[in-house]
């Protein structure tokens, strides 16, 4: 400033600037003295780690003699240690700028290149260093920190394209060690974070950055992707939406968007559709929305839980346990798919399956309801390890005493050993066990008290009912009665078996 006055003012007058350059020649001095003070209280300040009260005066230092490198150099230091890494970064290239051969310089800037994840630029810095001073140890290990970083960066790459999202955390975890400030470095780790299911951890990072730059396009596409892997899709969408904003050409949040409005509208259109009864139309529904983003989980589970839920209404049982399976190994909490695939189970009398996924229900909610749904369940597999009466005389559950007679007359004729006189001693033992079968199903259905037990669940031996001791014999005589007995020869003519 008093330069320009000078010479403004020595064109004016010139006698008097020939006085005033003399006064301003002395005054150089004093302001590098003074500059000198100010830097001197600076280092103090910065020794007793008040880095703040550093900066000020570094900063006053800069004001009274901005040709000065140390004092750009000393300022990058303090502004290192308050973490500010990108101001720090200017203060050290000016510093350089001023003395290409300020070692120190050099040795910050590469350091806040390092910081901010820019190895191949720290690497220049450091070999510039080792150029003024090639002992230098510090730049050595700064160096080899570097190439690590360039090394991990590269490793992380290949991880991530094979979809190897935990190494590639692990790169990024080491390479934030020498990068701390690397925003990148953290991006990346949160975005994979995100894909591995890790949705806490992966918000928790983007919402560091965003605090410190709430404009960061790849923060607020990061928690976008933790909110529509969580099945936020409205909300996740606002974040796209803003992440776009901030960067049109962002080109993963672009998808993102497309992929978690179609995935809405989708589903949607598959919950209608169930909900009109048109199952048919919701089950093509749910699939074709399972082929839009495979990386979505909770989302993919639901609709598998869906698809299983208009499998069941289809008679698709087989199918609507695969992909409650599906479901469940995609999202192994989901209790809504354990108990659809243990009422399918049910449904299919694969008893011991359905009571292993009750268990698993109830150990989680120990509900009322599900504690019901568990004993019934453990009712018929109890009840499916025993001697199926109906199935022996091939009638329904629901047989009435009619059809249950009826039911026996036709077997009881049909395995009845008589019939079987001239068959192989192996057939006629087969044969008479099952005419005994067909006699103890018969005795037990045709009677209201130990039907009434039988389908209960309850053991037949409990009032003395030991099947043990059972005569078929006994039962085919009284059930076809008369005082001459029974000729088989006589009714098979007039019996259609």
């Amino acid at each position: 400033f008093l330069f320009t006055v000078y010479v403004t003012t020595a064109v004016m007058w010139p006698h008097f600037c020939a006085k005033f350059a003399f006064n301003l020649m002395s005054f150089f001095p004093l302001l590098h003295r003074e500059a000198e003070g100010f830097k001197e209280q600076g280092n103090a300040f910065y020794i007793k780690k008040d880095y703040a009260e550093a900066f000020n005066y570094y900063t006053k230092a800069i004001d009274m003699c901005p040709k000065n490198a140390s004092y750009y150099g000393n300022r990058a230091a303090t502004l290192m240690m308050l973490c500010r890494y990108r101001e720090a970064l200017e203060d050290s290239q000016q510093a350089v700028r001023l003395d290409n051969t300020f070692m120190k310089g050099h040795l910050r800037e590469g350091k806040c290149h390092l910081s901010l994840g820019n190895a191949m630029a720290a690497s220049r810095c450091f070999q510039r260093v080792l150029e003024l001073e090639p002992e230098n140890s510090q730049a050595q290990q700064e160096l080899r920190n570097a190439e690590s970083i360039l090394e991990y960066e590269r490793m992380a790459e290949i991880g991530f394209e094979k979809r190897d999202f935990r190494m590639v955390v692990f790169c990024m975890d080491r390479a934030l060690e020498s990068a701390s400030a690397c925003h990148r470095f953290k991006i990346l780790k949160a975005e994979c974070l995100a894909l591995l299911g890790r949705y806490p951890e992966a918000q928790s990072v983007a919402s560091d950055i965003l605090r410190m730059d709430s404009t960061n396009a790849d923060a607020l596409y990061v928690r976008g992707l933790c909110l529509y892997y969580e099945d936020c899709i409205d909300k996740a969408v606002q974040f796209f939406v803003q992440a776009l904003r901030m960067a049109p050409d962002h080109d993963k949040a672009r998808l993102a968007c497309r992929n978690a409005k179609a995935l809405k509208a989708k589903k949607e259109e598959g919950n209608k559709a169930f909900k009109e009864g048109n199952f048919e139309a919701a089950y093509e529904l749910y699939s074709e929305a399972l082929t839009i983003d495979p990386n979505n989980i909770k989302t993919n589970a639901k609709l598998y839980c869906n698809r299983a839920t208009v499998g069941s209404k289809l008679k698709k049982l087989e199918q609507a346990i695969e992909d409650c399976t599906k479901a469940i190994k995609l999202d192994e909490t989901y209790i809504k798919a354990y108990l659809r695939r243990a009422q399918c189970y049910m449904d299919t009398e694969q008893y011991e399956e359905a009571v292993r996924d009750y268990e698993k229900v109830y150990q989680t909610e120990k509900t009322k309801e599900h504690k019901h749904l568990l004993k019934n369940a453990q009712l018929e597999l109890k009840k499916s390890k025993r001697k199926d009466y109906y199935k022996v005389l091939g009638v329904d559950k629901n047989a009435t005493e009619e059809e249950i007679k009826k039911a026996y007359r036709k077997r009881a004729l049909l395995h009845h050993p008589d019939r079987h006189s001239s068959a192989s001693p192996e057939v006629q033992k087969e044969e008479e066990k099952k005419f005994k079968e067909v006699g103890e199903a018969f005795s037990v259905l045709s009677d209201p008290k130990k039907k009434s037990r039988y389908d209960s669940g309850q053991d037949l031996e409990d009032d003395g009912m030991n099947m043990g001791d059972f005569d078929a014999n006994n039962i085919f005589k009284a059930f076809f009665g008369g005082p001459g007995g029974f000729s088989f020869e006589g009714n098979l003519c007039s019996i259609c078996i």
